[in-house]
């Protein structure tokens, strides 16, 4: 059976090499592109109409906005439509990301890592920046809580300051790892399938249709936890939490 964890190699599409160092075009950036080309022509063309009785793909796009919009709500009340186009866009791209790595053949751009980190780090520094614009150096004290006597800041201080830091990296590994464990899942229950034959092999197929099920779920249910993270992010740094 094949290596399961095969599926997550990078591979050079264009070879590209500049001052000795490797900016080859991949599959991983094929994929990427192709999502950012589905998601731009799904908002142009199912908006194009604004139709008053809106037909599918309106009534998707819509639907999608709405709810995202009602989520960035909860979180940011008065600031929401400063920001929610910021995390619109966070969520239809990790979700796009999730999706097309469940088509046969395609590749998954949110199970690596260097992906999911540069996405969390975006929004890590998005939201310290946010922080400085309301606040300027008062942002600093979100690392004080009020109230405190002097000897417990000495503990504080340094457990809040790491918590803070480490939100990029929690919220990278969640969504990579998530990605990655069920897509070699299906990959090891679908060479279970070719390797017991065709009679023994419909129950590990049985089993990849409910993983493939369960799949579509964990790729919408991560996409939303990674924007609602990115509002509380957000939210701490405009209210210093």
């Amino acid at each position: 059976m094949e290596n399961p964890l095969e599926q997550f190699v990078v591979r050079p599409l264009i070879h590209l090499n500049a001052g000795g160092y490797d900016l080859s075009f991949t599959q991983s950036s094929l994929i990427m592109m192709i999502g950012i080309a589905l998601i731009t022509a799904m908002m142009v063309l199912s908006m194009r109409p604004k139709a008053l009785v809106p037909g599918r793909w309106q009534s998707l796009t819509e639907t999608l906005h709405d709810f995202i919009f009602g989520m960035v709500s909860e979180n940011l009340g008065e600031e929401t439509r400063k920001f929610f186009p910021f995390v619109f866009s966070i969520f239809v791209l990790v979700l796009m990301g999730n999706l097309l790595g469940l088509v046969p053949y395609s590749f998954a751009y949110t199970s690596h890592i260097s992906v999911t980190a540069a996405l969390a780090l975006f929004v890590f520094f998005v939201s310290i920046a946010v922080g400085f614009a309301y606040h300027g150096l008062h942002f600093f004290s979100t690392f004080v809580p009020p109230g405190l006597p002097f000897l417990m800041k000495i503990v504080i201080v340094p457990i809040e300051v790491v918590s803070f830091l480490s939100r990029p990296f929690s919220l990278a590994v969640r969504l990579a790892a998530n990605m990655t464990a069920g897509h070699t899942m299906l990959k090891i229950f679908g060479g279970f399938c070719i390797s017991l034959g065709i009679i023994l092999g419909v129950f590990p197929m049985l089993v990849n249709v409910a993983l493939l099920g369960l799949e579509l779920l964990v790729a919408f249910i991560q996409a939303y936890v990674f924007a609602v993270l990115t509002c509380l992010y957000i939210k701490f740094s405009i209210e210093l939490h």
